[in-house]
């Protein structure tokens, strides 16, 4: 019996680990979305007039350091 409880427990980590995990891609694609579209949003304001170079190029930054971290994946999906 004690060999049953350790099984499931080990099988309930490792579900809980590979939902974890899951949840943090979800959440890295996300951020890396709303990045790409602020560095769309400063692109046009600056490309408009209204807008400055400083805010590109902080947005694309920005983008390129969550792109170093999580990888591109969220790109494909775009």
């Amino acid at each position: 019996m004690a060999g049953f409880l350790d099984r499931a427990k080990e099988q309930a980590q490792s579900a809980l680990s590979q939902g974890k995990e899951k949840v943090e891609g979800v959440q890295a694609q996300r951020a890396g979305n709303e990045l790409l579209k602020k560095l769309g949003a400063a692109y046009y304001a600056e490309r408009r007039g209204s807008g400055a170079a400083q805010a590109t190029q902080d947005a694309l930054t920005a983008l390129e350091a969550h792109i170093a971290t999580h990888g591109d994946g969220f790109l494909r999906g775009a």
